[in-house]
């Protein structure tokens, strides 16, 4: 094995872009991160500027190479992870996007959703992608661009417009304009791909209207699709494998390769995905089934629940209300206070997610008095992100038949230990935190690795995977109970409005 061999994985996510570098032993020597903007155009709409987003990923790279001193000579492979839904259409002639990136969270297309709806279509997009129709996914964004940016859909028809996701942007990008490629967890988070044949569907692609034209080749997960060209601080050539939708990475990346195997990771919103082996299970009621990574042309398939809302709902306690200067600040705000005060916050800011998939839904404080302090709404913002997930947790159990007796966790608000405590009592469960929270990007680092034979075995991974911090339950179920009951009395107000 040639020595000083390091991996490179790029983490590009909603509200910035992450790089990091490890060695072949799977040991990280440098991370570096590069926020970008949040533009809001109308309420429920979302974007990000695609050429920031480049620039963001570029600048994270150079500063963490700069960091580690690694020759880029050195790189094995570069992995990426990726915000998912997030849509991009570009010029194949020039690559440049021909519209803002329309994020995941943007809510635009509900009454085109509401639409094939009623048409009856719910059912067959279900059975094909294991996806509701809800405008958190790719197929219906697709659809409006190609609708409302004039003349676009003529282009695309005529072959000169390119649909992909974050990651096959950046494949483009980074191989200067000659690759149009996705892997299979991405793939099928577009409402377009066939969950069992493992394809696009000509069929969903005619109901959204969106020609197949536009859409990238589906490739494994661990696979060197690609070659470097013509970036700015890296050689041509370095090999790029490892591609993986983000929540899919970090399911990697928690080394979940068992069937039963779970974790959440708590970003901006908040992902609970359960292994569920080499067959994908259709769910009867609102949970996804999702590719959970393509590895030698075999799928692996997961369930998912999504909350839309997570460390989203700190960051609008300090930016919308003021309450923080800092997102770190509210661990010691709410532990201040030895409970809520009743105060319930279903943080509903961008509608609600599984399993209730209500895109209408909006945020709600309730049980407000006199006494209440922002230590208390602090403190509710915290439960109201651990209630979502134990919402999700009941739902998948029901579909999967796996009881989820360990969960493990990463993000950055699983470093908050007053919401992972939080977390333990409400699921009766044991959480498991690693050393390393970044497993996003390090699951992709691990594809990477096992693309370009840096690590030859998923077992080989494991050994490497370092374990962490525990948390036990510790509140007794009666009141886990209880809590949850007012919890969810406030959902069913929410779901109302």
């Amino acid at each position: 094995m040639t020595k000083h061999r390091h991996l490179l994985a790029i983490d590009q996510g909603t509200t910035g872009s992450t790089a990091l570098i490890l060695t072949e032993e799977a040991k990280v020597v440098a991370k570096a991160s590069c926020d970008f903007s949040q533009h809001f155009p109308k309420p429920g709409w979302v974007e990000h500027d695609t050429e920031e987003i480049w620039q963001s990923v570029v600048e994270a790279v150079l500063e963490a190479m700069r960091l580690s001193g690694a020759k880029p000579k050195s790189f094995a492979a570069i992995g990426i992870t990726n915000q998912r839904e997030t849509t991009v259409l570009w010029d194949k002639h020039t690559q440049k996007a021909v519209h803002p990136a329309v994020v995941w969270q943007d809510r635009r297309t509900a009454p085109m959703c509401e639409a094939l709806r009623a048409k009856g279509l719910e059912p067959l997009f279900r059975e094909r992608t294991g996806l509701l129709l809800d405008p958190y996914f790719s197929g219906t964004k697709i659809a409006w661009l190609l609708d409302n940016v004039e003349g676009l859909r003529e282009r695309a028809e005529e072959g000169h417009i390119a649909f992909g996701t974050i990651d096959s942007f950046l494949v483009n990008r980074l191989t200067g304009g000659q690759s149009h490629f996705t892997d299979a967890t991405n793939a099928s988070r577009t409402l377009l791909y066939d969950l069992r044949r493992g394809t696009w569907d000509q069929e969903l692609a005619a109901h959204l209207g969106v020609p197949l034209g536009m859409l990238p080749e589906v490739r494994d997960s661990a696979e060197i699709v690609a070659h470097t060209k013509g970036v700015r601080g890296l050689p041509d050539g370095i090999p790029i494998g490892g591609i993986a939708g983000d929540q899919q990475a970090a399911l990697f990346g928690q080394t979940c390769f068992d069937v039963g195997d779970a974790k959440c990771t708590y970003g901006t919103g908040a992902f609970l995905l359960i292994n569920t082996g080499y067959q994908a299970v259709i769910p009867q009621h609102n949970i996804l089934s999702t590719v959970a990574w393509q590895i030698n042309g075999r799928r692996t398939f997961a369930l998912e629940g999504s909350a839309f809302v997570a460390g989203a709902a700190v960051q609008w306690l300090r930016d919308g209300l003021g309450l923080i200067t800092e997102a770190r600040e509210i661990e010691a705000l709410a532990a201040s206070v030895p409970e809520t005060g009743d105060v319930i916050f279903v943080p509903a800011l961008t509608g609600l997610g599984a399993p209730y998939w209500n895109p209408h839904a909006r945020g709600l404080i309730a049980g407000i008095t006199r006494d209440t302090t922002r230590a208390h709404l602090a403190r509710a913002t915290l439960e109201g992100i651990a209630f979502q997930i134990a919402d999700l947790a009941e739902e998948m159990q029901k579909e999967s038949g796996q009881s989820i007796t360990k969960l493990r966790v990463d993000g950055g608000a699983s470093m908050n230990a007053l919401l992972m405590q939080f977390q333990a009592d409400i699921l009766d469960t044991t959480i498991h935190r690693p050393r390393m929270v970044e497993t996003t990007a390090l699951g992709a680092a691990y594809l990477a690795g096992l693309a370009s034979g840096v690590f030859p075995s998923l077992n080989a991974i494991r050994e490497r995977h370092a374990p962490g911090q525990k948390f036990e339950p510790a509140m007794g179920q009666k009141e886990a109970r209880a809590r949850r009951a007012r919890w969810k009395k406030a959902v069913e107000r929410v779901m109302l409005v």
